[in-house]
């Protein structure tokens, strides 16, 4: 039976993953309200006009057998001086229809508004989820890191894409890593009042979440294809966090009383996802409640230092005291989100914590 293309059909849209590829892989949906949230012009303020996202989801023979996000963010094209449109969640069966089908819906919508290239995945929020897995299959992501299986990134090259814009993950297993040793430079600010941790609290977590979207700002601000982060766009992604983040394992330092570097650390929530199938229902508390009791794995979202500060051994100093709070907290593991292959300061402080490559990741491109 030939492959149909629905629009904006968003229970379909939610279920396509879960159908295309089953109940027993590394896959975890996002929460299925916040991928309503991401989803929707109104509420998502990375949009900002009717005209800049759309998705579809194939199906065949009355199974929904994938689905895709075409987007455009006009800030960046701006900023980065391109015309270019964006898919994202591009999640499908391994079936060739299905995937031309869907690539090829994505494209129509770039080129009727005029955009010359289109690349992803680049999935809806600021602090995106991006790239499309291209080994590690076998690793379980963790909370903000993708997985797909194997078909996904071979489908795209059979439809013209290429692979640009290497990433990898890591994960540390601090059970038998130790913490970096202090060197000449972290032992200097460890004895420098100047630098002192800034609690991090729940009554004070607003406060320490707008720090660090400014040490954001700052410290990505010459990163290929940053967008500035604006309070709206963060907060969208960030307001439940207060109600998950583990307050011990975050850290905001401060420089004479001005925010200077931040690690941004959250327990993996993949596991409670995964537990309450991504929906909300009369047994999410007690997933909830277990999941609390049993949590040993945190991911780190992002960890930045203002550029002034750079240079001065500060980023492996937040490190290892995030490090040694999150053992001392009970945590065995902490991976983090991507990082690209040119951002060689941060490979080099990741290896040098013991981090283990998890995932490999790249976008993938072509022109229109």
């Amino acid at each position: 039976m030939t492959v149909t293309v629905q629009v904006e059909n968003f229970e379909a849209f939610f279920e396509a993953p879960l159908q295309a590829y089953g109940a027993n892989t590394p896959y975890v949906s996002p929460l299925k309200a916040d991928l309503a949230r991401f989803l929707s012009i109104k509420d998502n303020p990375l949009f900002r006009d009717d005209s800049a996202l759309t998705y579809f989801t194939a199906h065949r023979d009355g199974r929904i057998v994938g689905r895709i996000t075409a987007h455009l963010h006009g800030e960046s094209n701006r900023l980065h001086d391109c015309n270019r449109g964006y898919f994202g969640y591009f999640d499908v069966a391994d079936d060739s229809d299905a995937a031309v089908a869907l690539l090829n819906a994505a494209e129509s919508w770039c080129r009727a508004r005029g955009l010359s290239e289109i690349a992803g995945n680049f999935n809806l929020t600021a602090m995106q989820q991006i790239g499309v897995l291209t080994d590690g299959f076998e690793e379980a992501p963790f909370t903000d890191q993708v997985w797909s299986p194997p078909h996904v990134a071979r489908l795209l090259a059979a439809h013209g894409y290429a692979a640009t814009f290497p990433m990898a993950t890591f994960r540390t297993d601090l059970r038998t890593t130790p913490p970096p040793a202090l060197g000449p430079k972290q032992q200097a600010i460890a004895g420098d009042h100047d630098f002192t941790f800034a609690p991090v609290t729940r009554r004070l977590v607003d406060q320490r979440m707008e720090e660090a979207r400014q040490i954001l700002n700052a410290s990505f601000a010459e990163n290929p294809m940053f967008v500035p982060v604006t309070a709206e766009e963060f907060h969208f992604q960030a307001k439940d966090m207060k109600w998950v983040m583990d307050p011990r394992i975050s850290a905001v330092l401060h420089h004479r009383g001005q925010p200077a570097a931040a690690i941004i650390c959250v327990p993996d929530l993949n596991p409670l996802l995964k537990a309450m199938r991504s929906r909300i229902g009369l047994t999410t508390p007690v997933h909830y409640l277990r999941h609390r009791m049993t949590c040993r794995q945190a991911v780190l979202i992002f960890s930045g230092v203002v550029p002034h500060l750079q240079g001065q051994g500060i980023g492996p100093y937040v490190l290892r005291h995030v490090a040694q709070a999150a053992k001392a907290a009970g945590y065995h593991h902490i991976a983090n989100t991507w990082i690209a292959d040119v951002n060689a300061a941060s490979l080099a402080q990741k290896e040098k914590a013991g981090g283990i490559l998890q995932h490999r990741l790249h976008l993938f491109g072509k022109s229109l």
